[in-house]
């Protein structure tokens, strides 16, 4: 079996833990039954002995394995990896949804997308990353009685998300550890209105009020301290017309929301800027993962 697992943008500025978009960018997992377990992997982590040694998606897809057929087996994992690492872009959600689905598919069980993403709750405890990895599209989500509840809608092709991707990597763990314990209650109404109304633009398609939406006063600005040429890149691309500019996860990529016809212009405006950084195109997923 063949499993594609898309790229992820989670938060989308005020929507922290809660909304998130899949992009046309896959990790692949090619799966089959062997006499030994073997592991190779090409693409990002292929020159880190370490995962061949103790890989996430292996330890998950066996555990979920034994769990629903009660036997262990071996199989062979080929991993083409292309997700980076660290660049708060679901690189850790990709690997879980798709272990876990790949292990309901070998073990012959049903491929229920919605098991899927419950499932994949137990190793990643917010959800707005995992719920587009497994559905596509755009989502917001919430945990409730350690179920993931969330409202999914398609993003339309008119739309495309330019992507600056530092070459430092920010880890989530990290970057948590600097945000603030108490917040007041100017922030939280802030980021529960701005959420809400960027919510709203997305459902109605109203893409170019995205830009008003776009406001975080819990997180964004506080990782973005880390890398100080993030907030060029939030300025650049407003003052160029893009349609939304948030910091991707917990970081380091920008995602930077344009209208179709301005995504090259975006990506030469950034790579000029930016020659260090990598700059990439990419149309929005509406389907989530996909099994052959």
């Amino acid at each position: 079996m063949k499993i594609l697992v898309p790229a992820t943008s989670a938060n989308l500025g005020p929507g922290f833990d809660t909304l998130g978009l899949a992009l046309e960018f896959f990790n692949e997992v090619e799966i089959k039954p062997f006499k030994v377990q073997t592991i190779s992997i090409s693409g990002e982590g292929c020159n880190k002995p370490f995962l061949k040694k103790n890989n996430n998606f292996v330890n998950i897809f066996n555990e979920i394995f034994l769990e629903l057929t009660g036997k262990r087996e071996n199989f062979k994992f080929k991993f083409k990896n292309f997700i980076p690492f660290s660049r708060g872009l679901g690189s850790s959600s990709a690997v879980i949804v798709s272990a876990v689905a790949s292990a309901y598919k070998m073990a012959n069980f049903k491929v229920d997308k919605h098991t899927i993403l419950n499932k994949s709750l137990i190793y990643e405890n917010h959800p707005d990353n995992i719920t587009p990895a497994t559905f596509g599209g755009f989502s917001c989500s919430i945990i409730n009685n350690n179920k993931v509840l969330f409202k999914k809608c398609d993003i339309s092709s008119d739309i495309k998300a330019v992507v600056v991707i530092p070459s430092k990597s920010m880890g989530t763990k990290e970057s948590r550890s600097k945000l603030p314990k108490k917040y007041t209650t100017l922030e939280c109404v802030n980021n529960i209105s701005h959420a809400s109304f960027l919510t709203a633009c997305f459902f109605t398609k109203q893409y170019d009020s995205l830009r008003y939406a776009c406001k975080d006063m819990l997180h964004e600005d506080i990782r973005m301290k880390a890398l100080p040429e993030l907030f060029e890149v939030r300025n650049l691309a407003y003052e160029n017309g893009a349609i939304m500019s948030a910091l991707s996860g917990s970081g380091s990529s920008f995602l930077n929301i344009v209208h179709k016809d301005d995504a090259n212009k975006f990506k030469k405006l950034f790579i000029n800027k930016f020659p260090n950084f990598r700059v990439e195109i990419f149309s929005f997923q509406n389907d989530g993962i996909i099994i052959n």
